[in-house]
């Protein structure tokens, strides 16, 4: 098992820090990551994770675990499949509804969604490490880590973790809205996902209080229609 800091090479010939057991080393008990995937989309809901590392992190996990916007699909797949195959890796995952985005804000909603990502761990923490810089209630201690899907291991799993779930999420509903081409841009306001919301207006899944998806629809040049059929190119 690996703890405490690690750095490693970049492909520039430089250092690059990685995420590290530290913090959930000097707390000494049960510590879970807890880290949200989906504050900036335009559709689709905000998914959290939060991992516990009960006898701490294998070293197939801590040579490779990092922010899961820096890893590639596929070895975020892998790391995901590793997670759940570890007996001591323990996962809980909640999420937030578009309706709770537009009742709550997305701040508050991706709130709700890491307390239930919490309360659904097999067992419950004495530390929650939160990524950011405010956190919601748990029910016990939490600390605030900025950045800290690349400063925690635990925190970094949890980014995986819901990455990956709200990734295959939105794959799923692109098959009923192909239109917006969810399966390449997970909600996001690719121009492929903008151009559709132009032609096609909001669909079920879109937060339609976001500024953004409100200005695209008010210059949209036809009203809503169900979507195509044909699949947008990634």
């Amino acid at each position: 098992m690996r703890i405490g800091h690690l750095q490693s090479d970049s492909h520039s010939g430089g250092k690059e820090w990685m995420p590290d057991y530290t913090l959930e080393d000097a707390h000494g008990g049960l510590v879970a990551g807890v880290d949200e995937v989906g504050r900036g989309p335009l559709a689709g809901p905000v998914v959290a994770a939060a991992v516990i590392f009960s006898s701490g992190v294998p070293d197939v996990l801590a040579e490779r675990l990092d922010d899961s916007k820096k890893l590639r699909p596929a070895m975020r797949q892998k790391l995901y499949d590793i997670l759940h195959a570890t007996p001591d890796a323990l996962i809980g995952v909640g999420a937030a509804s578009v309706a709770e985005i537009e009742q709550h804000n997305i701040l508050r909603a991706s709130w709700i969604a890491m307390q239930r990502a919490v309360t659904r761990l097999p067992r419950q923490p004495e530390l929650v490490l939160v990524d950011g810089n405010a956190a919601p209630a748990f029910g016990c201690p939490a600390q605030c880590v900025v950045g800290g899907d690349a400063i925690s291991l635990s925190i970094s799993a949890a980014s995986v973790v819901a990455k990956v779930v709200r990734d295959r999420l939105m794959t799923r509903l692109a098959r009923r809205w192909p239109s917006y081409g969810w399966d390449c841009n997970a909600g996001y306001g690719t121009a492929i996902h903008r151009a559709a919301l132009m032609v096609d207006g909001v669909s079920p899944h879109h937060r339609a209080a976001f500024g953004t998806v409100r200005r695209i629809v008010q210059a949209s040049v036809s009203p809503f229609s169900h979507p195509s059929a044909e699949q947008p190119s990634c």
